[in-house]
């Protein structure tokens, strides 16, 4: 079974940053793909950025030049540095990880909340 841990979240001034870490375990034989998503209270879940194996890094337009997203995979591991945080990068955010042993399935972190205030 694998498992999503996350830490970093929290609650920041706007202007400053954050540090958000993910960590795969379990029985991985590789990881296809690591993601951070957010979800605002009453909306939807959305994808912030995106790093797939061997492939360019993707991100929401609303965080581009603001947030940067990195993966160490020898630690199973992604992070998300968040610097000029705004009061609309308030949400819960959440890890995925398209991970492959024999078959390919998708996790879910447990979500962390990064709360910006003005």
């Amino acid at each position: 079974q694998v498992q999503l841990v996350e830490s970093g979240g929290g609650l920041v001034q706007a202007g400053g940053s954050l540090r958000l870490s993910c960590v795969a375990s379990g029985s991985i034989e590789s990881i296809i793909f690591m993601g951070w998503y957010r979800q605002a209270p009453g909306a939807q879940r959305e994808l912030v950025a995106g790093i797939p194996s061997g492939g360019s890094t993707n991100y929401a337009d609303s965080v581009k030049g603001r947030f940067t997203i990195s993966a160490d995979n020898a630690k199973n591991t992604v992070y998300l540095q968040m610097n000029s945080l705004k009061p609309e990068d308030t949400a819960v955010y959440y890890c995925k990880m398209l991970i492959r042993l024999g078959v390919q399935r998708q996790y879910w972190g447990q979500g962390t909340q990064v709360t910006v205030y003005s």
